[in-house]
């Protein structure tokens, strides 16, 4: 350009002396122009180079280049929108700023020495008009306080003057180098500044931030007062402040956030990244149907006995197991409910022997792809609902769905009985052991029937006394009248005084000697019990019968007994502890009083589930704190707000495809009774370490059992759509390892299954860690102050890595 200049100049000229003199004339302006150049060019960007990795001399360019992430994190305090406006094209420049902690200053100032020092010319292309640099630096100024506003000026001019300066040779290098050591510790500063904002933008509570920098920004007052031409202090001075602001910054951004984000960001890290998990198959005989206490061969073997069914018994493993459960072989999403009571895939329970053996009386059938159950029983050949109007007609005063609404069924083979149930509005447990009866329990639950796998054999069954409307037993098996009548008199602990006890067996309606003789052992028993045989009745289309007993309201009929026999229990027998406690051939008191649970009738459905019982009142402490009534009303206002604002409509969940569900840790089974409108069932489990409210929930017309969750629970593997626990794993830490817990909820829970878990911050986030561990899906994770609440699902298929492990 200078010597295309020239050459106009030379066309201009005749005298080839004075072209001489005037090309001589030019070379040395160009020269000099480019001297200037390099000196303005070297006054800039050489200083930055050097000083990249000293803290003091770190910024003199860097703050124009950041303002736009200044002015935004100012804005987003609310101090300068204005700034935001004016600098909304700077977004770019946030990449100047490191995002991750300081962890090493000087390594970080070098990166954003090095990020920051091409930015200025990409900054003075952009806004080249030297007015609205100004005006910018203004506007920076103003968000971090107004007392620096003319001092940063004069700074600013300094700076972009410098062009100036060194086009006119006008300033003293001594003087500008003074000038920008003070503009390089004022920048530092700022950087600092700057830094914290970046760590902490992802806080939730900035609103201390704008009064730190302002503490900052009086310092730097004070300092201009005393010297006017020092805006900040010397180098030593500058050395200590900004030593000491990087350390007060990070700790102020750590003010910012909240306490408990802290811990939680703490738990998060120790759970995700520190921990891992090597997740393993269960390798055993049992397979894809592993039940850990009900398969543990080991402890089989020892038994010195079977007389009683010991071996179809509980017994647990020392170490609980954390393997996971592969899956059968082509295993497919369930059929839904109600489609499902009448077919399920073969695929996901494979097994034909109960249907080869039980085909004739309509259990079950092979077709296809599928698994049909016609629904019939050994007792109700031609179907279940036809039998269970049978039983309404024997006796009205039984009023399904009314007055009879919980009911045990005893030995229930695939539960076709209590799956037809529903449709007049009953709930029923049932109960099989995992016998030579192929998986009949099994059955049931993949058809969104409630059962569980259990034994009348040595101990109480896991339920409270006094809560089944109804107990029925159909060819059960069971022999009620030896040892005493000991398993019968297991049945009068549950059943409710004033319910019915359903026998439909051979004894009642064959006359072989072996069904006389157990016939006359049940009168005798059922006599001595008190129990009073209130229809004697024939099924013509089943060519059954069955007999119906009830159980007396009070005590007198036990007081005119010429026999003690079969004794009362001791005083000191609690006929509600049911967990490993052996059986007894005795009978317990009934309730004596008005206002001693049992003495009364509940309430007829569906009024009963939410009126508080009669027994729960003021003297009553609740397990919330407040007086028993209140505490049962709360819970339940409670549990229907979440199930309705969250559960239902607020996770995602399409609850068509939800059926079996599990409230791992049910208080007075207010979650299962906001889930009244939806088509599920709910087990509710009450914890043997919490407070037994198990007879409240029964009272409500639900049900459940107790569970040391602890130990493994008595299901199949993949029985349940939806899993909830309300603050039931922070409380378990205190007793066992939570690993063999989750081990269990993946064990139980089906392919695609939910898990919703209210608790402390600290468990979510380890269980959190569990779930990804598994490549399960997070639906939600939410904390709001030391509580969390976690939505997981559960994934289709087994990690490959998991699969391999067999």
């Amino acid at each position: 350009m200078a010597f295309g200049r020239g050459s106009k100049m030379d066309g201009r000229r005749s005298s080839p002396s004075s072209s001489l003199c005037t090309t001589t004339t030019v070379v040395v302006f160009v020269a000099l122009c480019l001297v200037g150049a390099w000196m303005m060019t070297s006054s800039t960007i050489f200083p930055l180079e050097i000083t990249s990795n000293k803290k003091a001399a770190v910024k003199e360019q860097p703050a124009r280049v950041n303002y736009g992430a200044s002015e935004e994190a100012a804005a987003a305090s609310g101090n300068s929108a204005e700034g935001v406006d004016r600098f909304g094209d700077t977004d770019n420049n946030d990449n100047a700023v490191p995002e991750e902690p300081n962890n090493t200053v000087p390594s970080e100032e070098e990166k954003f020495s090095e990020n920051t020092v091409e930015k200025p010319v990409e900054s003075s292309e952009e806004k080249a008009p030297p007015k609205e640099k100004e005006e910018s630096k203004d506007t920076f100024d103003d968000a971090n306080g107004k007392t620096e506003q003319s001092s940063a000026k004069e700074d600013g001019d300094s700076e972009s003057g410098s062009g100036q300066s060194d086009g006119s040779k006008n300033g003293d290098d001594e003087e500008k180098s003074e000038e920008k050591k003070d503009d390089e510790q004022s920048d530092g500063e700022r950087k600092d500044d700057q830094e914290e904002k970046a760590e902490g933008s992802g806080s939730k509570d900035t609103t201390d931030q704008p009064q730190i920098e302002e503490t900052v920004d009086e310092s730097g007052e004070k300092d201009q007062g005393a010297k006017s031409n020092e805006v900040f202090p010397d180098g030593a001075q500058s050395e200590l402040l900004k030593e000491s602001n990087t350390e007060n910054g990070s700790f102020k951004t750590q003010d910012a956030e909240s306490k408990n984000e802290k811990e939680s960001q703490a738990a998060s890290n120790s759970s995700d990244d520190e921990t891992t998990y090597n997740w393993k198959l269960c390798n055993n005989n049992a397979g894809t149907d592993y039940i850990p206490c009900l398969d543990n061969e080991k402890a089989i073997k020892k038994l010195r006995t079977t007389k009683h069914y010991e071996h179809r018994e509980r017994h647990c493993p020392v170490e609980p197991p954390t393997c996971v459960v592969p899956l059968p072989e082509g295993y497919k999403r369930p059929v839904e409910w109600p489609t499902s009571r009448d077919k399920v895939w073969y695929s996901n329970v494979p097994h034909t022997k109960l249907a080869e053996y039980k085909g004739h009386q309509n259990w079950v059938k092979v077709s296809g792809d599928h698994l049909l159950f016609p629904g019939g029983g050994t007792q109700f050949k031609n179907g279940a609902l036809h039998y269970i109007d049978t039983i309404q007609q024997a006796l009205p005063d039984i009023a399904w769905g009314k007055r009879s609404r919980v009911i045990l069924d005893v030995g229930c083979g695939v539960a076709s009985f209590g799956g037809y149930m529903f449709e007049r509005d009953v709930l029923t447990m049932s109960f099989a052991p995992k016998d030579e009866h192929e998986a009949q329990v099994q059955f049931a639950l993949e058809r969104g029937i409630p059962a569980i796998s259990a034994v009348m054999g040595t101990k109480r069954l896991p339920y409270p006394s006094r809560v089944f409307d109804v107990i029925h037993c159909a060819r059960c098996r069971v022999p009620w009248h030896i040892e005493g009548g000991m398993l019968l008199l297991e049945l009068n602990r549950l059943l409710r005084p004033g319910g019915y006890f359903v026998w439909s067996a051979t004894p009642v309606y064959q006359k072989l000697p072996e069904d006389v003789e157990i016939w006359n052992a049940m009168s005798s028993l059922t006599k001595a019990m008190c129990w009073k045989m209130v229809n004697k009745t024939k099924d013509k289309l089943n060519q059954v019968g069955m007999a119906i007993y009830q159980k007396p309201m009070d005590n007198s009929c036990y007081e005119k007994r010429p026999e003690n026999s079969p004794p009362l229990c001791k005083e000191t027998d609690d006929a509600d502890a049911a967990w490993n406690v052996p059986l007894q051939a005795c009978m317990h008191k009934l309730p004596a009083g008005q206002s001693v649970r049992g003495s009364k009738w509940p309430e007829t459905w569906p009024q009963r589930l939410e009126k508080t019982p009669y027994w729960i009142d003021d003297s009553h402490v609740g397990v919330y704190g407040k007086p028993g009534n209140e505490d049962f009303e709360a819970d339940y206002a409670h549990w229907k707000r979440v199930v309705s604002k969250s559960y239902v409509n607020g996770m995602g969940i399409d609850w068509s495809k939800v059926r079996n569900v599990m409230d791992m840790r049910a208080v007075y089974g207010g979650f299962a009774a906001a889930l009244r409108d939806q088509k599920v069932w709910v087990m509710n489990i009450v914890p043997t370490d919490s407070a037994d409210t198990l007879p409240i929930i029964y009272e409500r017309g639900l049900f459940g059992m107790y569970h040391d969750w602890c130990e493994s629970f008595s299901t199949y593997p993949r029985t349940y759509d939806l899993l909830h626990a309300d603050h039931l794993f922070s409380k378990l830490k205190k007793r066992c390892k939570l690993l063999p817990v989750f081990a269990e909820v993946d064990r139980i829970l089906r392919p695609e299954g939910k898990l919703i878990v209210r608790d402390n911050a600290e468990t979510i986030n380890e269980l959190q860690g569990m779930v990804k561990s598994l490549q399960w899906e997070v639906r939600m994770t939410y904390t709001k102050g030391n509580e969390g609440l976690l939505c997981v699902q559960k994934s289709m298929w087994r990690p490959k890595e998991i699969e391999a492990s067999m």
